[in-house]
């Protein structure tokens, strides 16, 4: 391993059923010591469904580094942040605050390698950090088995400087290409999303409250002067206050996964915007929300920022600007975003519809109106609710997770009852791109005819609603 970047037998506990068996390459006959097969891996990677992804990165970085299990807290994802791979008997036990601890001791760019309490029990692992522009950092951690996998009597032998870079470089591209697809979801799936994480918010909540509720009860006993054996009250109270303190503990990482203080989001739509205008003479006026501690949902600040600079970018496209001016405030209970330039005021609903600005604030139950005025400017205002709302119009039995952007437009169009000819000129591509489309999408969900896509379309709640209407003020 030292000296090559090759599957060496996989999982560390000698089963041999990593990438390659016992003495071949990596995943797929590819090693990582061959340019064009690192990329090949990296590419498995990407190309698979979100289901099968844990087992997959398993397989494929057991060429870099073996290992027992693998574990993520990812920055990006609300409904599911940690996830772990490899055996149940050690991933089922992995959770999120363990995860959460072992993040604070690892810096983004630097590979961390020594012994961390994972599944309750202290393991040697390996980890490292990444923290893609506008996304609250990710951490993925390899459970090593002591002694490496020709034994050892204390610890694992050290991970060489070489598999950590090559480790770490495969994880800032896997976190960029998550983030991307965050950010750019469709709009269906974004819903899906945050209904999932209100939904966990809400279970664990509950549940809390019934375990605080239950050690309440036992501490009172506990503490009583009536009983004789002080040093056992003492022991159990200390135990049941740390139980409680790890209960608070999990609900505040809960909420830091799925949540984010308004004057972060807002300190990254302003690193976003500022660049668009550096060779501009054109004022730039950023007014972050007055209350900045105030946590706002990852989906809808996602949303919000992604509404802002597509108005900035269609609003530049005018002529006579000399100033842009940028707000959030919270209003009721949701945040409002606000766009206001001193152009000509002839911004039309068509510029922003380009980039399905209307549809993502749909998916979140917004609404966007744009007021036009012309010689005085345009004004954008874009209201989100801070709650998702009861139903999900995304909601699916069926994942549709592996297909890509574009297969989803036309899956979409499918779900609409459309044929190819009327696709292409939807969505402006050539009919011979539609066929490449269709049969990629009728491969990937294991159906054999357009009915039968149309009809697990439907049933994942396609196609999308109408977009939210863009509410023109004369």
């Amino acid at each position: 391993m030292a000296e090559q970047l090759r599957g060496d037998g996989g999982h560390e506990d000698g089963r041999g059923d990593g990438p390659g068996g016992e003495d071949g390459p990596g995943a797929g006959g590819w090693s990582w010591d061959d340019p064009a097969g690192a990329l090949a891996l990296t590419a498995e990677v990407l190309r698979t469904p979100r289901p099968r992804l844990m087992a997959k990165m398993s397989e494929v970085i057991a060429g870099i580094v073996p290992h027992l299990a693998l574990a993520q807290l990812s920055g990006i994802c609300t409904h599911s942040p940690a996830s772990a791979a490899g055996p149940e008997e050690l991933s089922a036990r992995i959770t999120g605050a363990e995860l959460a601890r072992l993040r604070e001791e690892v810096t983004p760019g630097r590979p961390w390698q020594g012994e961390a309490v994972l599944g309750g029990r202290p393991h040697p692992a390996v980890a490292v950090a990444a923290a893609p522009t506008g996304s609250n950092g990710a951490l993925l951690v390899l459970v090593r088995a002591a002694g490496g996998p020709h034994g050892g009597r204390a610890g694992a032998a050290p991970v060489p400087e070489r598999a950590l870079r090559v480790l770490q470089q495969l994880w800032e591209l896997l976190t960029t290409h998550s983030h991307h697809r965050a950010v750019d979801a469709a709009p269906t799936h974004a819903a899906a999303s945050r209904a999932s994480a209100s939904a966990r918010a809400r279970t664990i909540a509950e549940l809390g409250g019934a375990h605080a509720s239950a050690l309440s009860t036992i501490l009172a006993p506990l503490r009583s002067a009536a009983l004789d054996d002080a040093t056992a009250r003492r022991n159990a109270t200390e135990l049941a206050v740390t139980a409680l303190l790890d209960l608070r503990g999990a609900a505040a990482l809960d909420r830091e996964l799925s949540e984010e203080p308004a004057a972060t989001a807002f300190s990254r739509l302003a690193d976003a915007v500022r660049p668009l205008l550096r060779h501009s003479p054109i004022r730039l006026d950023l007014l972050p929300p007055a209350e900045g501690d105030r946590t706002v949902p990852t989906d809808t600040a996602h949303t919000a920022r992604e509404a802002v600079r597509a108005t900035v970018l269609a609003m530049l496209e005018q002529e006579g600007l000399s100033r842009l001016h940028v707000r959030w405030q919270f209003v009721d209970n949701g945040l409002r975003a606000v766009v206001r330039d001193d152009g000509p005021g002839l911004l039309t609903a068509d510029a922003l519809a380009v980039h399905r600005t209307a549809d993502r604030i749909s998916a979140l139950a917004g609404r966007l109106t744009l007021d036009a005025v012309p010689g005085w400017g345009t004004t954008v205002t874009v209201d989100l609710p801070l709650h998702a709302p009861q139903a999900c119009p995304g909601a699916a039995t069926h994942s549709l997770e592996g297909l890509h952007p574009r297969e989803l437009e036309v899956l979409d169009q499918l779900a609409r009852g459309r044929r190819n000819r009327e696709i292409a000129a939807t969505l402006h591509i050539s009919e011979s791109t539609v066929k490449f489309h269709v049969a990629n999408i009728l491969a990937k969900l294991d159906v054999t005819s357009r009915g039968e896509a149309a009809a697990l379309a439907r049933h994942a709640g396609l196609p999308t609603p109408p977009p939210t209407p863009l509410h023109a003020v004369p």
